[in-house]
């Protein structure tokens, strides 16, 4: 019996959640129920797609580009930044953003809720290989809640003997109409450090748009966001517990064409809103305790 029969035999639940494998063979969840479509790639544990019944389009965005390959970043989807967000502040030669988010995760269940939800928990655990780039012992498990929302919490437990830190960040891409003709409420007043101009703090007056590269850390973010979008006659609803930063990004033409993973115009069609703890906001871990990070995501007609 392969992975894929293995999967199928053990989690499949009643034609609404099935396992395959997709693009340069990696594994994917399935789900199909009478709410809503999603895909999650278990190279990563992100979802890569997320279409209720109600939407004509993707909540996410997925690059014609992407590198679907094992232990490559896929550009687009909800990838995981963990247990550092952006480079590692004592050693810039560690992988960028972590290293959950190109590696395989394991299945621990599959539930169909009495309400028709679908709950996928997959973990993911130190080993050798883990521990010679970051010295902790830990168990990290993700849970997704495919609904009418899609729901995601990244649970951090140390299981070490010393406390550990950590920042991190749902680095989810949100697929829109046209970059230009969106804009992003919830932040307006909020300080943030703009990476674009050498971490300088500055203040946000109204809502975000994009008519350049944009990449800034939110602080004190303390409310729902919304992403407007004209073209494709939506919003996205945005709520989020145990994460004080936001980080919004649009990488826009010269990184869009120099990226390999990016069609030359793809910065037109996405943008990040980062549910995060990042910059100052760095969660300290006890010994056997736990660490939760939430998000839903709801399009709004």
């Amino acid at each position: 019996m392969n992975d894929i029969q293995h999967l199928n035999k053990k989690y499949s639940i009643n034609h609404q959640v099935s396992f395959s494998t997709g693009k340069g063979d990696l594994p994917l969840i399935n789900i199909s129920t009478n709410k809503a479509r999603a895909t999650i790639s278990l190279n990563g544990g992100q979802v890569i797609s997320f279409k209720p019944v109600s939407s004509e389009q993707d909540l996410m965005f997925v690059s014609q580009n992407a590198y679907f390959q094992f232990d490559k970043a896929i550009k687009g989807g909800s990838p995981i930044c963990w247990p550092w967000f952006a480079a590692n502040p004592e050693d810039e030669s560690l992988p960028f953003h972590g290293f959950v988010r190109n590696q395989l995760w394991q299945v621990h269940s599959s539930e169909l809720l009495d309400n028709g939800d679908i709950v996928i928990k997959l973990i993911f655990n130190d080993s050798d290989k883990t521990r010679a780039i970051w010295p902790h012992q830990f168990e990290l498990v993700e849970v997704i809640t495919i609904g009418t929302t899609l729901d995601i919490e990244l649970i951090t437990k140390n299981k070490g003997e010393q406390p550990m830190s950590i920042t991190q960040a749902l680095h989810t891409y949100f697929n829109v109409g046209d970059i230009t003709r969106v804009n992003v409420t919830g932040l307006e007043n909020k300080t943030y450090l703009d990476k674009v101009d050498d971490f300088l703090e500055k203040e946000q007056s109204g809502p975000i748009t994009v008519h350049r590269e944009v990449d800034r850390i939110y602080q004190d973010v303390d409310k729902p966001l919304c992403i407007h979008d004209e073209v494709l006659n939506r919003k996205i609803l945005i709520e989020h517990t145990g994460s004080a930063t936001t980080v919004v990004w649009n990488p826009w033409i010269d990184i869009s064409r120099d990226s390999g993973d990016l069609e030359d115009d793809d910065y037109t069609r996405f943008i990040c809103v980062e549910t995060a703890n990042a910059a100052d906001d760095i969660v300290t871990i006890a010994p056997e305790e736990k660490y939760t990070i939430r998000v839903s995501y709801q399009i709004q007609s």
